[in-house]
């Protein structure tokens, strides 16, 4: 699922002593059956430069086909009755979303059809058969997960170049959403938005010593979060850590929530998502030493940051808070 689970040939040798690899997450992610454009929003004139705005309302990713380099804002409404994030992946120079599809998930799909048989040793020895140059995808962040319904906006500093979109929560069958058809090339033009970084008034660090780490002291309104990754490793599952906010509603069941958040549980980022709970976006995997944001309007109750990554609690990876009047 991301940023960090640099593919290097050492990982790809752990899939078969271990398990499998965090690329696994970034692989399956969602492509957009028809890569259609959206018509701007309807905003104000000056702002209509300044956000990017996509859409999924089945399993794709309707956004313009080119984006200006810098700092952009990422308008992501999610349309559709499934549970999405998108990822930003940086493949190798001449790959592109069709090798995505071809090549790199029919590997995961069968893959994860094995470890879903209780085939788990049979299951990671699938992941041998990935292409080497999977090694050298980079994952540059993206929005954290989002429920059916809403809307989450998240900030990036993308450089020029040619990029893919993705998703790779799975749908109740086990099969991934990138398989369904949910990615998208993306080209990031020379042409500089003009967009300064971001304001925040919640400061995030996270890292794989400290966790999740900011001052939950926090009024309802609207908010800017930065997320700094302080560092990035590798964690049991095979992928980076990141942060999503979630509000947990009455009967929400913590300990169904942090393990579903662990892709490689046969029942992890798996539809249906926990009950009486509501994602709201954040920031998908990022390499150490980089920094995005992400807004949100918080109502007077509780919620949550949390990492996917496993036993995010012992981590200090899964951070409840109340927000107050």
């Amino acid at each position: 699922m991301k940023a960090f689970y640099f593919f290097t040939r050492g990982v790809v040798l752990l899939f078969l002593l271990a398990g499998i690899s965090s690329t696994f997450l970034s692989l399956h992610s969602c492509k957009s059956e028809k890569k259609e454009t959206v018509p701007e929003p309807e905003v104000a004139a000056e702002e209509q430069e300044k956000v990017i705005e996509i859409i999924t309302k089945s399993m794709d990713f309707q956004m313009s086909d080119t984006i200006p380099s810098g700092w952009n804002t990422f308008r992501y409404k999610n349309q559709s009755p499934q549970t999405h994030f998108f990822l930003i992946d940086k493949y190798p120079e001449g790959k592109t979303s069709e090798d995505a599809e071809k090549v790199v998930a029919p590997v995961f799909d069968k893959a994860m059809k094995l470890i879903n048989e209780g085939k788990a040793e049979e299951g990671f020895a699938e992941f041998a058969n990935l292409p080497e140059w999977f090694a050298d995808v980079v994952f540059l962040g993206g929005s954290g997960l989002l429920s059916p319904g809403q809307t989450g906006e998240t900030t990036l500093l993308l450089q020029p170049g040619k990029y893919i979109l993705e998703c790779y929560v799975k749908m109740e069958n086990g099969v991934f959403h990138t398989s369904m058809g949910m990615t998208k090339d993306l080209v990031v033009s020379e042409s500089d938005s003009g967009n300064k970084e971001a304001e925040a008034d919640v400061e995030i660090e996270i890292s794989g010593t400290d966790g999740i780490v900011f001052n939950d002291s926090i009024n309802s309104g609207k908010h800017v979060f930065s997320v700094f990754y302080k560092d990035q490793k590798v964690h049991e599952n095979f992928v980076g850590h990141d942060v999503n906010l979630v509000r947990l509603h009455d009967g929400a069941d913590l300990n169904a929530l942090e393990n579903w958040m662990n892709w490689a549980d046969p029942k992890g980022l798996i539809e249906p998502a926990p009950s009486n709970v509501t994602f709201m976006g954040g920031v998908n995997d990022m390499p150490a030493g980089n920094k995005g944001f992400f807004t949100a309007v918080l109502e007077p109750g509780k919620y949550a940051l949390i990492s996917e990554v496993p036993n995010t609690t012992s981590k200090n990876m899964f951070k409840t808070f109340v927000v107050s009047n």
